[in-house]
């Protein structure tokens, strides 16, 4: 019996990595799931590539899934990797550059035979002095062919057992970070439910890999990662697209509407479209349109009727809503969109994350037509803004867009399940039916929202479309001054909003004189900078924007407050271009980053200390 030496680590980052066939995120999905049921926080970034089944063995066809897993509160997905599991050369070729010195690499070595490593591109036989991992710990494990031993006598066919190989890989794994077996187990039987010999194959597997690990000489240290102290509840692994999804169900609750979704299929929107037609028991009505536009003028439709209404896409369908948006910011209702980005223009990187849509939500439409703009920072409060797009969409009836990417969507971390008394009241500005004749555009004194008449409501009836309308009685107006009028009041209505959303916070060290500043997925990157910045001494503070359209109402304050700003975007300053528009007393520097990949804490801490340095 070897001797083990276990070692208690407070964090631990892995990235599992093969062909896009070879099962990288169900892996990772096991491993994050397993870690949060333990009790860790964590944070995921799934990386795969756009076509569905992409070449085999290059390093174009690699798909990754990375998680960093801790015993204290975890922000980011980790910059670079402690574990890398390579199930084939290509994965070692496409992730070299991002293991940790010192870091472990686990690998097939029944895959990196002569033709693979060519395929790959390495140009010599030995693929770990060629990229320079010397000081790594290698372990080189047969994979594929002790997956097929442990199932040699299970009657499953030759190709249905290579694709359990994935669970040889994991068992290491789990071995390694001393996480049991039993979750996974389980997930097994309740999956397989109808083919419980599948269910058996990927259990035999799994536990194949565990004991490998536990009698292979070059495995002699093992690690612990205690659970993190949180705060009481019940929770889930959440990805960003069913939190969303979730939030919009609750606002549905609350609001006492009948949720209603009209979308068409994009790459990385289509989960929550996918998600909501699941809960048909809890009235929600799911519409796959045949395109982008049938969609959005669906929900509009549905939002005329009385629903909560919402659409969902990406970049290049937003592109194509545009103008039956306008229609929703003319005719004053209320309309969630849901714009989950990805790498453009047009088809661009359809599963790579990017925030170059920001500009496009802000100013994408023809006319003088202002509304409500929100970003969400974290998987897990995708919810809470999916849940406060519905509220402020419905109490100021207008159009809100609510900004996700990619990276959110797809990213998972634990979520504390809100009950629903813990969320504030959503009440819909419904129209009266009174002795007085109604008109459709007279307006709430204090939030300038007119009131909702749904179809069916009698003596209520009244006419609406995209033709410009008359102030209070909402005929239609060819008037001049009467436009300029209802343009002004719209662009009222917006502003405000700020009245109701929370002030601007600066997070770090209260005398700071730089500033960090973003806006969305960039958060947990920016806040972990900070802390890491803050503790090695230098006074750093960090800004983030949730609100975006109105922006809160001591912006400019907070912004002036500092020396230097350093706004940092995945895309080429969009909100850096925002802010000097808005505020042209106001300085910034810009950090920039357009590769389909997240900032790393790394590359914005060496940003700061160029800015303190001078």
């Amino acid at each position: 019996m070897k001797s083990v030496e276990s070692i208690e680590l407070k964090e631990v980052v892995i990235r599992f990595s093969g062909d896009s066939g070879d099962g990288m995120q169900f892996t990772g999905m096991q491993f994050s799931d397993t870690s949060a049921l333990e009790g860790n926080d964590l944070a995921t970034f799934p990386n795969f590539p756009a076509e569905i089944r992409a070449p085999q063995g290059t390093v174009d066809g690699v798909s990754g899934f990375q998680l960093h897993f801790g015993q204290s509160h975890i922000m980011t997905p980790g910059d670079h990797a402690d574990v890398l599991v390579a199930m084939n050369p290509a994965a070692l070729k496409a992730n070299a550059r991002w293991v940790n010195e010192g870091g472990t690499i686990i690998y097939d070595s029944d895959t990196f035979n002569e033709k693979s490593l060519k395929k790959a591109g390495f140009a010599s036989a030995n693929p770990f002095k060629e990229e320079r991992l010397d000081d790594r710990n290698v372990i080189g494990a047969p994979i594929t062919s002790l997956t097929k031993e442990a199932l040699a006598n299970s009657g499953i066919d030759p190709k249905t057992a290579l694709k359990t190989r994935n669970m040889f890989a994991l068992g290491i794994v789990y071995w390694l970070f001393n996480r049991p077996l039993r979750h996974s187990e389980e997930f097994f039987d309740k999956t397989f439910k109808k083919t419980p010999e599948l269910a058996e194959a990927n259990k035999t597997v799994l536990k194949a890999g565990f004991n490998y690990a536990e009698t292979i000489e070059a495995l002699t240290r093992n690690y612990k990662v205690a659970p993190a102290k949180i705060d009481k509840g019940t929770y889930r692994n959440i990805s960003g697209n069913v939190a969303t999804a979730w939030g919009l169900l609750a606002a549905a609750e609350k609001a006492g509407l009948q949720l209603f979704i009209g979308s068409y299929p994009i790459t990385p929107a289509t989960e929550i479209l996918q998600e909501l037609a699941r809960h048909k028991s809890l009235g929600v009505k799911a519409f796959q349109a045949e395109d982008e536009i049938a969609a959005i003028c669906s929900a509009l439709g549905a939002s005329f009727a009385g629903s909560l209404a919402v659409t969902t896409t990406s970049g290049p369908g937003m592109a194509l809503k545009t103008e039956a948006i306008g229609l929703g910011i003319m005719a004053e209702l209320p309309l969630v969109v849901v714009n989950v980005q990805r790498g453009g223009p047009s088809t661009g990187l359809p599963t790579k994350t990017e925030q170059s849509d920001l500009w496009q939500a802000l100013l994408g439409r023809n006319g003088e037509s202002p509304l409500i703009v929100l970003a969400a920072s974290t998987p897990a409060n995708c919810f809470h803004y999916a849940f406060q797009a519905a509220k402020l969409s419905i109490e100021h009836m207008t159009p809100v867009v609510l900004l996700t990417d990619g990276f959110l969507a797809n990213g998972s971390e634990p979520w504390r399940i809100t009950p629903m008394a813990e969320l504030p009241a959503i009440v819909p500005p419904y129209a009266q039916k009174t002795d007085s004749e109604y008109m459709p555009y007279a307006r709430d004194p204090e939030t300038l929202a007119r009131k909702w008449a749904t179809v069916g409501m009698e003596g209520l009836e009244h006419r609406i479309g995209g033709l410009e309308k008359q102030d209070i009685t909402g005929n239609v107006s060819y008037d001049g001054e009467n436009h300029e009028r209802m343009i002004a009041i719209r662009a009222e209505k917006v502003r405000r909003v700020a009245r109701s959303i929370p002030e601007l916070e600066a997070f770090g060290d209260p005398d700071a004189k730089v500033a960090l500043v973003g806006w969305g997925s960039t958060f947990g990157h920016l806040r972990t900078a900070t802390e890491e910045l803050n503790l090695a001494g230098k006074p750093v503070a960090h800004l983030h924007f949730h609100h975006l359209s109105p922006m809160p109402s001591n912006t400019e304050q907070m912004l002036k407050r500092f020396d230097k700003i350093l706004v940092c975007e995945i895309n080429t300053g969009q909100l850096a271009d925002y802010l000097a528009m808005r505020f042209q007393d106001v300085r910034t520097l810009r950090y920039n980053k357009v590769q389909g990949m997240p900032l790393t804490v790394k590359e914005i801490k060496a940003q700061v200390n160029t800015i303190i340095g001078g």
